[in-house]
């Protein structure tokens, strides 16, 4: 009876939804599984519903679903239809999902089925198809399932229309606004807002019909929308755009509508191949010589249909070898026509009389590339958007995309998991286009030759990409293309090369880091960041010797993972919070790290696993830490060599504007957001001064202190202030027996009794105060001042006695406070917090300026004792930034952070596990590459003899 299902009036066998012989499972019930999508944040879609699941279990099917609270669907709904909630589904023969899946989730001789997204040869899905091939993994592709080319049957391409229109309405709202023109549009929100797709569609029926009264401003004149394609995906978008007030034209009626239409009603164009693909030879068209040979085709959308385009939603699907809507050159023309004559009729919009009514600055407001394929048959679409950052900026001058809706050129959206936005709806559609084929994906079995299927119908057949450790013939294009792209130069910029580095992390450390590599033509590197504006800065410095790459450490785990298993070593430039996160792909991957930051504790737990995959784990490879390391061990080994022990060690650093670009109440300046530098004036000190241990407390009271003198840079009139903790170092440097163990912070005098006055008026405290909040009014610093003080209803003539009596009667810091404009009528960011608001303060008024240069100042001194003398060795490390190439910092944290991964290349470090310059003879080589590049200590030994 177990093999039953008890049924209304009888039973019903587990095979009901097979034919005889269609699959191998008579004995026992077929096992599917719905997984965990953990791949993208936003995610929330499923293959099947529960009313789907339900169906399964009906006729006979084990459906597993993995627990995942993301999911649109709670798991007690697909639990109350008979699903298996558990964490393992290893158990199941066939896994289905939405997006790609982790390699850690790719089970072997299991048939998986979900959006591969490889058919193209996608570079970053690569490394995930060569593990379904050596895993003897099924992949079924939910893109191939077709009834004939291109005739898709299971998409959630409506969905992608439909909520990718709504988004670009929402995003076409703040780009007119932005540009000086409100408009109905703006009272349409982003598409994941609404709670279902009705209440969506009466947010762009209420937009309507304030079009309809004639709301929209004539500044802008007519909006034309033009679709290109007639699928799902382009009815979808359709659904929602007829909900305003439209008129559909023919593409030749398009420049006059763009001229002469009406802004009481927007209009719209949809565009199929046959309107703007011609015969190179004659202009015709013949759409099945245009599938066999798109070679004998161009594309006339951008001289045609173009440039009368108030909004292109672009949802074809593109081959490599299809001629493309619109180029780089296309883009240029169509934000500047006038200058760029060779792409006609020029068309702008007809200046306007309306007074305080600018006209736009060209016909072409937004692109949604609902399509989301980089470089494809937009080229300029060089990466997707994401539900977080919809929104882009695609500058054809500058050739750079800004997130925002703010600077020069065309609004882009492209998304790429838009249906996730609407996800209960869109598995509901889904699913059911699905079902119809579930007898074949369920009696799938990945053990079986793909040759010998023959109970499966075509549409699922042809859809397998992979099986049996091969690409099947029908896919297997994909290696060749791979192999070419490879050749190419697609795959990595500088194909061939010996070494291949991957640098995740685009701030300022990077620039010297990457000019480091490049100075040798045998390395390939690859940046990756999730700041496209700094990517592409870095880029064009290094005339395309690097290969740039969008990506979200932290969001997108699986792509970290294949972009570290193509490369040699990974550079992590990142926060130090999320370090642990690279070294766990690099150890899983078998691949070196390298980091300028401490050991934390996460990271020093994976010693023995580094170990054990044979990789090393390189940090606190910098400046400080780092170069402060290398010079005190190297001294130390010197003194243990004569015979002597380290008896006194004093370290001090501190990166400071040069002397000339000093003249400010802090005497400092910022290359970064300040909240660092702030946070650490409220961090507690202990040191060993003399044999006795002294502590200072949390929250400023090391600052109050009084701080300590600096030898050896009289000129430059310097401050120590105890950094931490600085015992812990007796035991890392093996010098325990030392009377005096101090590492501090150099800064200029009056540093520290600036930031007294700071703390003393409340501007250090972190915590949220509501008249900072962004709902309040808006205050002045000198209303803010008596606020944070207790005192907000004291007169104003008397706010200055106030602050005075606060800083105990310190002239210096009353003088800082008044020069730094914090008893000023200048607002105060609402930014939460008195010190986020003051960081925004600092930030702007202490930045350094584009000819100011920074430098970095280190000194060491250490006593060696000897049986007859003791050593003192002052060591002195001065480095000055150079405007326009590197800074002081830069250069000094990225250089030793290269060299380091150059020997590790190379193979001149062999040490295995987490390695810092405290645990490895590597500091001679690193100091002396340093040396060959300009930056080098000096030293001084002064003997005195007992």
């Amino acid at each position: 009876m177990n093999r039953f299902l008890r049924h209304k009036g009888g039973f019903l066998t587990p095979c009901r939804i097979f034919s005889e012989g269609q699959h191998r499972y008579m004995n026992h019930r077929p096992v599917i599984a719905i997984r965990r999508e953990d791949n993208v944040v936003w995610e929330r879609r499923s293959p099947l519903s529960p009313s789907h699941v339900r169906q399964l279990v009906r006729d006979g099917v084990t459906v597993l679903v993995q627990p995942a609270n993301k999911r649109a669907y709670a798991v007690q709904e697909y639990e109350e239809v008979g699903g298996i909630i558990q964490e393992d589904i290893t158990d199941a023969s066939v896994i289905m999902g939405v997006k790609a899946v982790p390699d850690k989730c790719l089970y072997p001789d299991k048939t998986y089925v979900f959006f591969s997204h490889t058919i193209k040869a996608q570079k970053e899905n690569m490394a995930m198809l060569d593990t379904i091939l050596n895993r003897n993994i099924r992949l079924i592709d939910y893109e191939k399932m077709e009834t004939e080319p291109g005739k898709r049957v299971v998409a959630f391409g409506r969905y992608a229309g439909y909520t990718g229109m709504i988004d670009i309405l929402h995003g076409m709202g703040l780009r007119l606004l932005a540009l000086g023109h409100h408009t109905p549009l703006m009272h349409i929100g982003i598409a994941h807002n609404y709670r279902t797709p009705g209440q969506a569609i009466q947010a762009v029926r209420d937009a309507g019909y304030e079009i309809s009264l004639g709301r929209m401003p004539q500044s802008i004149g007519p909006l034309t929308f033009v679709f290109t394609g007639i699928g799902n995906v382009s009815q979808g978008a359709q659904e929602v755009f007829r909900e305003l007030p439209h008129t559909y034209v023919e593409p030749h009626e398009l420049k006059t509508v763009a001229e002469h239409g009406q802004t009481s009603r927007v209009y719209g164009c949809v565009i199929d191949m046959k309107h703007y693909l011609r015969r190179k030879t004659d202009g015709g068209f013949d759409v099945q010589e245009y599938f066999d040979f798109p070679e004998r085709y161009e594309s006339t959308f951008a001289q045609e249909i173009a440039p009368y385009s108030s909004c292109i939603i672009n949802c074809i699907f593109w081959r490599p070898s299809d001629p493309r809507l619109l180029t780089n050159e296309h883009a240029a023309a169509l934000q500047d026509p006038l200058s760029a004559p060779k792409i006609s009729p020029v068309f702008r919009t007809p200046e306007l009389n309306s007074e305080g009514c600018p006209r736009l600055p060209h016909r072409l407001v937004a692109i949604a590339d609902i399509s989301a394929d980089p470089e494809g048959s937009i080229q300029f679409m060089t990466d997707c958007t994401s539900i977080d950052v919809p929104f882009t900026m695609y500058d054809s001058v500058t050739q750079t995309a800004t997130p925002g809706v703010k600077t020069p050129g065309f609004l882009m959206c492209s998304i790429d998991n838009l249906p996730a936005q609407m996800p209960r709806d869109a598995t509901d559609f889904f699913g059911s286009q699905v079902m119809p084929f579930m007898k074949d994906i369920v009696a799938s079995n990945a053990r079986q030759p793909f040759e010998e299927i023959t109970n499966m119908s075509h549409v699922v057949k042809n859809a397998i990409i992979a099986s049996n450790g091969q690409l099947t013939p029908s896919f297997s294009y994909i290696q060749k293309m791979r192999e070419q792209r490879e050749k190419e130069g697609v795959m990595f910029s500088q194909a061939g090369k010996k070494y291949k580095v991957l640098v995740l992390g685009a701030g300022f450390v990077s620039k010297p880091v990457l000019e480091y590599l490049t100075r040798k033509n045998d390395t390939a590197v690859t940046l990756a960041s999730d700041q496209i504006t700094e990517l592409d800065e870095l880029a064009d410095d290094h005339n395309n010797d690097i290969d740039p790459v969008l990506l979200n450490v932290v969001d997108e785990p699986d792509r970290l993972d294949s972009l570290v298993r193509g490369h040699d070593i990974v550079i992590s430039l990142l926060p130090y919070s999320i370090h642990h996160v690279v070294a766990e792909s690099c150890i899983s991957n078998k691949k070196n790290m390298v980091t300028t930051s401490y050991v934390n504790e996460e990271i020093e737990a994976m010693h023995d696993r580094a170990v054990d995959a044979g990789v090393s784990i390189a940090m606190e490879f910098g400046l400080d830490p780092g170069i402060d390391h290398m010079l005190a061990v190297q001294c130390f080994d010197e003194i243990r060599a004569k015979g002597g022990e380290v008896s006194s060690f004093i370290s001090w650093c501190g990166g400071l504007p040069a002397p000339e670009n000093s003249d400010n109440p802090l005497h400092y300046k910022f290359s970064w957001s300040p909240v660092g530098v702030l946070k650490v004036t409220l961090t507690p000190s202990k040191y060993l001064l003399d044999g006795e241990l002294v502590e200072r407390a949390a929250g400023g009271e090391n600052y109050r202190k009084p701080t300590h003198n600096v030898n050896g840079f009289p000129v430059f009139n310097l401050e120590g202030i105890p950094n931490r903790d600085s015992t812990k170092y007796g035991k890392a440097y093996d010098i325990e027996t030392a009377h005096t163990i101090l590492r501090g912070t150099l800064r200029y005098k009056g540093f520290a009794n600036a930031i007294v006055g700071l703390q003393q008026l409340g501007l250090m405290d972190m915590e949220e105060k509501e008249f900072l909040s962004p709902d309040a009014p808006d205050l002045t610093w000198r209303q803010l001042i008596p606020k944070l003080l207790g005192n907000d209803n004291i007169p104003d003539c008397d706010v200055q006695a106030l602050v005075f009596d606060q800083v105990d009667q310190e002239i210096s810091r009353f003088k800082a406070i008044t020069n730094l404009g914090l008893l000023s009528n200048e607002t105060v960011k609402k930014a939460g917090s008195p010190m986020m608001a003051l960081e925004d303060l600092l930030s702007r008024k202490l930045a350094y300026g584009p000819n100011e240069r920074d430098m970095i100042i280190m000194r060491h001194e250490i006593i060696g004792t000897y049986s007859d003398r003791t050593e003192q060795y002052n060591i002195n490390l001065v480095a000055y930034g150079d405007p326009g190439k590197h800074t002081a910092m830069s250069m000094s944290v990225g250089y030793p952070c290269a060299v380091i991964t150059r020997m590790i290349l190379s193979g001149k470090l062999q040490n295995k596990g987490i390695v810092t310059p405290l645990n490895s003879p590597s500091y001679d080589h690193v100091l002396s590459k340093l040396s060959e590049i300009g930056v080098r200590a000096t030293r001084e030994v002064i003997t005195t003899p007992f």
